[in-house]
């Protein structure tokens, strides 16, 4: 006779299954700094492990985001008590780039405010041609303030039951987006000054350049949205991992506000 034993869940938190994930993504994460460092100081070799840790850290992110996705919508995982530990979690991460940035915008005003006599006691360095801000950078503004506009959109009608709507706002959050990518660009090829040029250069380009570096993988967060709210992922009360990409998105706006302001506008005096 056999006895079928019948195991209920007495809670409402979600074990998660043993994965590998990260681990990879922490040797993958190595690779790609170790790499940039390579790169930056001229090692054989330092292009292509940066490449190698950037792929890397892209197949971990789709991976993983890949499980949480299932156990999410598929697994029913994600209760509400589930839910409210992740926002706790995805606020402590934007926190954590905030001190990340906090140290950038130190570098900066340290060298802008008490100019040393190796650059001349001026600021900035003389033979530093500086961006003029009302060009560009106040287009990328405008462009980047209006990409949180329709991502805050798409919110508004998710929550509202319009999927076509929240479409169309996460449609056109990528497109602006991708604009903004490109001028940055645009910028980079036609500056005056690279990240060697001394402390004005390796502040400017570190800062605006992992700025851009967060662009990127928002735009890859909103485009998984995207995704997942055209398959019917997301309904009015369950739609954490859209809420998680607009957190991000707009800690990015509000990051480039002050890079906008410090930097090219008060840098730029």
């Amino acid at each position: 006779m056999k006895i079928k034993t019948y195991f209920t869940q007495r809670h409402a938190f979600h074990l998660v299954d043993p994965s590998s994930m990260p681990i990879l993504t922490a040797f993958s994460s190595l690779t790609l700094v170790s790499g940039g460092v390579m790169y930056f100081h001229g090692y054989v070799g330092g292009f292509e492990t940066t490449l190698l840790g950037f792929f890397s850290v892209l197949s971990c992110m789709f991976v993983w985001w890949r499980d949480i996705t299932r156990e999410g919508s598929l697994e029913g995982c994600h209760t509400n008590i589930v839910q409210l530990g992740l926002r706790y979690g995805v606020i402590l991460f934007i926190v954590s780039e905030v001190m990340f940035f906090f140290a950038f915008f130190l570098a900066f005003f340290a060298a802008s405010l008490t100019p040393t006599i190796e650059i001349g006691n001026i600021w900035p360095p003389k033979g530093i041609q500086t961006f003029n801000c009302m060009e560009v950078p106040l287009v990328n503004t405008v462009i980047l303030l209006t990409s949180g506009a329709t991502i805050t959109y798409a919110h508004h009608a998710i929550t509202a039951g319009l999927k076509l709507e929240a479409l169309w706002g996460l449609v056109l959050t990528v497109v602006l987006a991708v604009i903004f990518t490109c001028f940055q660009a645009f910028e980079y090829i036609n500056a005056d000054f690279r990240i060697s040029d001394g402390i004005y250069g390796s502040c400017f380009y570190m800062a605006t350049g992992f700025h851009g570096f967060h662009v990127f993988i928002g735009t890859i967060f909103i485009i998984v949205s995207l995704i997942r709210l055209n398959r019917n992922q997301f309904t009015t009360r369950h739609h954490f991992g859209f809420e998680a990409a607009a957190f991000y998105w707009h800690f990015v706006d509000v990051v480039w506000l002050f890079l906008y302001v410090a930097v090219y506008f008060w840098g730029g005096l």
